[in-house]
């Protein structure tokens, strides 16, 4: 009887847990550089400096999402205990467009500026970043060294960027374009194209007239 009364109470309080989830999702978000509605962030999450991240209206991040607008480098978790003070600082800004979703486990990590536009599309585990790991000197850790190739990251509208994607400094990528799983962009991709592999290659474009996607010459297709 007593295991019947502590099942249908742990029933119950998963259920009412369930209901809770988002409205306590809502409360806990932090306040970004703008007031934007409908966001939905899912926890758990981290959120660094979101007085410098600019959020769209109808935006949905699932779990596991870590959103860092850095204002200096290295943070507490890396910072060298004989050296504490930051090596640099940082005037970053991310922008997130309207109705931008997300499967699991975005990870952006800003420096100086990314901007995601509208409708963009992302798989679970997409890792972006406009700035690496110092790595001039092989004598010291790398989490000790100053953040170096350092340039702005732009995603255009209504891109899909495929599962366990990397995109590095410097990108754009082009309107409409697809980014297929496991890619890893080291280079800007023009709009309405297919692009694959590690270092990502253009497969596919767009043809207008035809309404079709057509291989490019001399890359191997991918399976999209």
């Amino acid at each position: 009887m007593l295991r019947r009364i502590r099942d249908r109470l742990l029933i119950r309080l998963a259920v009412l847990t369930e209901r809770l989830r988002d409205p306590i999702e809502a409360e806990l978000l932090p306040r970004f550089a703008n007031s934007p509605t409908n966001v939905h962030i899912s926890l758990p999450r981290t959120i660094v400096n979101p007085d410098r991240i600019s959020m769209g209206d109808d935006v949905w991040v699932g779990p596991y999402s870590l959103l860092m607008a850095q204002d200096s480098y290295p943070g507490p978790p890396l910072r060298n205990p004989n050296h504490p003070e930051p090596l640099q600082t940082f005037d970053s800004k991310l922008t997130i467009g309207n109705r931008v979703t997300a499967t699991s486990a975005l990870q952006i990590s800003v420096h100086r500026e990314v901007t995601i536009e509208d409708d963009v599309l992302f798989a679970a585990n997409v890792f972006i970043s406009d700035g690496t790991h110092g790595y001039e000197n092989a004598n010291v850790p790398y989490k000790w060294q100053p953040i170096a190739h350092m340039a702005p990251i732009t995603i255009k509208r209504a891109c899909w960027i495929g599962q366990n994607v990397l995109i590095m400094p410097g990108v754009t990528i082009g309107e409409l374009s697809i980014i297929g799983a496991n890619s890893v962009v080291t280079r800007s991709v023009p709009a309405r194209s297919i692009a694959v592999g590690a270092p990502a290659r253009v497969v596919k474009s767009w043809d207008e007239d035809r309404q079709e996607w057509i291989p490019v010459p001399g890359n191997r297709q991918g399976d999209l």
